[in-house]
């Protein structure tokens, strides 16, 4: 017979950043102690912990091996604190961000789930304290971004029309991305738009600052990103996962290539049918997930 669910807590935390901004992270956990790795998930560039929810869920409510689950509002984005200088969204601020969140957690090493920025922000993590990280789910990023990729993010970044109401906002979000999620159905697109905002007055409103679009300002197909490689190199011998959306256009089967050259350990995960980034809300990812944050806690033992 499989394993009952365990009890789950959920609850938001709010913690300051080193420069003072309310930082809010959503906890999951079992309701008794447990020897598993804590986990701590990093969001996109203009999404939220909220993205996480279903993963986090299954993780701390598995029967067998229930874990904490962390997942960070990067600033300016879900409930966390909007910056006034949108100078700081910035990958070196949001690092400091992440080490302040992880001390008030009380994490002193955890495995990492980071979607597109939040694996850039993992990463850069490694290039200060590598001693942190216990394993590594970089989902749909590498050391190379697609600049063909980052322009259509540039393209619709701080520019979608504020919708009346959640219909208008699944519609959105269907003409947006429905050629990167083309087996999304409509209660998956409704779930996507009420993760994108939030009820106001006079409408729906973004989850995040609009003002984060500044950040891509200068970048062009001329002036991408430069690449992450040294970055990707310092990640620490610890378990690492990659996993692509087999539409990918941020994260290509060559990059993905070159990583596992590199790093021949590499486990891969390919989500036919979907594009930037990969939901990790179906069952065979999360298990697949789930699977591999063991090989993390096995990898962590003495």
């Amino acid at each position: 017979m499989p394993d009952c669910p365990a009890p789950v807590t959920v609850e938001s935390r709010f913690i300051a950043a080193p420069d003072g901004l309310s930082l809010h992270v959503r906890c999951y956990g079992p309701a008794t102690e447990t020897p598993h790795l804590p986990v701590l998930c990093l969001p996109g560039l203009t999404r939220n912990e909220a993205d996480f929810e279903p993963l986090a869920m299954h993780l701390a409510a598995d029967g067998t091996r229930p874990r904490r689950v962390f997942a960070l509002d990067s600033r300016g984005r879900g409930r966390s604190g909007y910056d006034p200088d949108w100078r700081n969204y910035n990958p070196a601020v949001e690092l400091a961000d992440v080490l302040a969140a992880m001390a008030a957690l009380g994490l002193t090493r955890a495995a990492f789930v980071g979607t597109s920025r939040g694996g850039i922000l993992t990463m850069l993590l490694a290039t200060v304290r590598p001693e942190l990280i216990a394993g590594v789910v970089l989902n749909d990023i590498g050391p190379r971004i697609e600049p063909e990729g980052l322009m259509r993010i540039k393209r619709y970044a701080g520019k979608i029309p504020q919708p009346r109401d959640f219909a208008e906002g699944t519609r959105l979000v269907r003409e947006l991305f429905g050629a990167q999620f083309p087996g999304l159905d409509d209660s998956g697109w409704l779930a996507w738009a009420h993760r994108s905002w939030r009820q106001a007055p006079d409408g729906l409103v973004a989850r995040y600052d609009q003002s984060i679009a500044e950040t891509l300002n200068d970048i062009s197909p001329d002036q991408p990103m430069p690449d992450l490689w040294p970055q990707f190199d310092a990640l620490p011998e610890v378990p690492l996962m990659v996993v692509r959306g087999g539409l990918s256009d941020i994260l290509s089967a060559d990059t993905v290539d070159a990583m596992r050259q590199r790093r021949a350990d590499i486990e891969l995960v390919e989500v036919p049918d979907q594009g930037h980034a990969p939901l990790l809300a179906e069952p065979a990812t999360m298990a697949r997930i789930s699977d591999f944050l063991f090989r993390c806690d096995r990898s962590a033992s003495p």
